[in-house]
Order: C-alpha cells, then sequence, then structure tokens
C-alpha cells in the first residue's frame, strides 16, 4: 500500500501537535496512533486528519494551538456536533481535549469518499433531500444555544459593493456593467439573513462525506449558525454548477426545493452577497497554509453567478 499523501503546504501534522497533547489523545482514545492521513480538501492550517490507532479504531481530530484563531471555530465546531438533533447528517462528536497550550477536538470518523454531485448521480439528490429536511423545522434550543446570539458570518457577507465602489481595471466590461444590479441586489441580504433554522454555512462537496453506514453527512460545522432555510441549499447550487449542471438546471432546481421557495427574495439575495463575497476575497492573497482558496473563490463565484443570472432574467 503506498504512503499517504503528506498535508497540503503549510498545514499543520501530527508531529507538530506537542507531545502532552498526543498522549492524551492516545490515553483518552485508547491506543496508539499508528498512522496519521489527511483527507483531501480543506483550507485551513490546522491539523486535520484521521488518526488510525494500532487496535484498528479510527477518529477524526483537528488541532492548533489556542491562540490560533482556528481553535475557535474548532471549539465552536464541537459544541454544535453536541447539541445538532439526532437526526441531522453529521458525525458525533468523541471529545475536546487540551494540553500544552494547544486544543484537540475529536469526531467520529466517517468511512467513504466525498459525494459526487456529478449529473446523473443519485448523490446530489440525496444532498438536497437532506437540506430539505435539516431545515423542514426549527433548530432545536440547544442548537440555539450552541451557537449563541452573535451575528453570524453568513449574515454579514458581501462584495458586489466594494467592487462598484472602486471597480477593478482588470474586471471584465460585462461584469462592470452588472455591478449596479449585483449590488442592490445583494443589499437586500442582510434584513433578510435572520432566521431560525440550522445552517451549515459552508457546504462543498469536500465539506460532506458519503459513508458507507450512514450515507452522506456534512461535516465541517465550524461556520454553523442560524438563519433562514436557504442559505445551505443557495450554498449547493454553485457546487452543482462546478460538478457539471448546466447554470439553467441548477436555478430550476432552486425554484422547486422548499428550503429555497419558502423565501425566494431572501434566496436570492444570499446568492447574490455569496457570489459577491467569493468574487472580491479571490482577488486578496492566500490566507497562511490555504494556497488553493483563491482559485476555489473565483470558480465558485463564476458558477453562482451564472445561476444567479438566470433567476434575475425571470
Amino acid at each position: 500500500m503506498p504512503p499517504p499523501p503528506p498535508p497540503p503546504p503549510g498545514r499543520l501534522r501530527w508531529a507538530d501537535v506537542p507531545a502532552p497533547l498526543r498522549a492524551r489523545l492516545e490515553a483518552a482514545l485508547g491506543g496508539v496512533v499508528a498512522e496519521v492521513r489527511t483527507p483531501d480538501g480543506g483550507f485551513g492550517h490546522q491539523l486535520a486528519a484521521v488518526l488510525l490507532l494500532d487496535n484498528g479504531r479510527r477518529f477524526f481530530v483537528k488541532a492548533a494551538p489556542d491562540d490560533d484563531p482556528l481553535t475557535v471555530g474548532n471549539l465552536h465546531e464541537a459544541a454544535v456536533l453536541g447539541a445538532l438533533p439526532p437526526r441531522a447528517p453529521a458525525p458525533a462528536l468523541v471529545g475536546v481535549h487540551h494540553r500544552a497550550g494547544w486544543t484537540a477536538v475529536v469526531v467520529a470518523h466517517l468511512d467513504g469518499p466525498h459525494p459526487d454531485l456529478s449529473p446523473g448521480s443519485g448523490d446530489a439528490t440525496v444532498v438536497r433531500d437532506l437540506l430539505a429536511g435539516l431545515t423542514a423545522d426549527p433548530a432545536p434550543a440547544a442548537y440555539r444555544a450552541a451557537v449563541g446570539n452573535a451575528p453570524s458570518g453568513v449574515a454579514r457577507l458581501h462584495g458586489w459593493d466594494v467592487l462598484l465602489a472602486d471597480p477593478p481595471d482588470d474586471l471584465p466590461v460585462e461584469l462592470r456593467s452588472l455591478l449596479p444590479l449585483l449590488a442592490a441586489v445583494e443589499a437586500r441580504w442582510p434584513s433578510s439573513a435572520g432566521g431560525d433554522r440550522i445552517v451549515h454555512g459552508d457546504l462543498r462537496a469536500d465539506n460532506m462525506v458519503r459513508d458507507r453506514f450512514r450515507g452522506v453527512m456534512f461535516v465541517d460545522w465550524a461556520h454553523a449558525t442560524t438563519g433562514p432555510a436557504c442559505v445551505d441549499a443557495v450554498s449547493l447550487a454553485p457546487q452543482l454548477v462546478l460538478a457539471g449542471h448546466e447554470p439553467a438546471a441548477v436555478a430550476r432546481l432552486l425554484d422547486e426545493h422548499p428550503a429555497a421557495t419558502a423565501d425566494p427574495e431572501a434566496t436570492t439575495a444570499f446568492l447574490a452577497a455569496l457570489c459577491g463575497h467569493w468574487r472580491l476575497n479571490a482577488r486578496r492573497p492566500a490566507p497562511q497554509g490555504a494556497p488553493g482558496l483563491r482559485p476555489y473563490q473565483n470558480r465558485a463565484a463564476a458558477a453562482g453567478l451564472a445561476v444567479l443570472l438566470h433567476r434575475l432574467r425571470r
């Protein structure tokens, strides 16, 4: 068997974790770490890896120094996983461990690949159905307590307004002409961003796993919040285009999805805000340990904009 691929450049490794925390994890998990595998995808620089123990058990762990901004997200994810309803498509929280100025969050290992969202795949339909179920009812009290009352990052997304105020010289002419419309649609989002439904907040194919026992599961809940039902359904739309679906077909799927039809205006406004956020941030330097983030944001912005224009032209 070939050795596992190394972590992406800039990502923390198991050897970077202080020895006291490594020992604490092995004691808590009941075995010695025999192998460490880093799954594909993701943009964070923290340790994010599958630990294979000498007794055959596997766990997924995220770890970073306590003063690393990603640790706040890891702890938020741990609180969310402990508060999601049993029907939620998410892995179980195993534990949170602190040693030597570092924090590790351990969750159940999911055994399987990322779902296939391409046309003709049943996975895309499964994900849409999971979102319909996840947002059918208000978030339970435990979940609302876990995410807190602070304004969510999802509610603050924008970008077209900044580009309109100072259009970059290299912005395509056809996009430049659309900036007033896109900024106006995006401006409706903050007043529509409130809601009481569970929101994953960062739904992409590499934040899902098709577990061979439980089916498709959503992972990486570090951005989880509450909001309108449409948020994750809208976030899925550009992913479907990137997976090969025609933008017009994806626009029709949004028209039919229960999470999006509940508030069509919020759906359109959030899609505009999400694409603006991606388009603006794609122009900025890549953050530490995430060399693929800006190219991804550029591709996702183009995919989402193609769907958005179909909605606006009706």
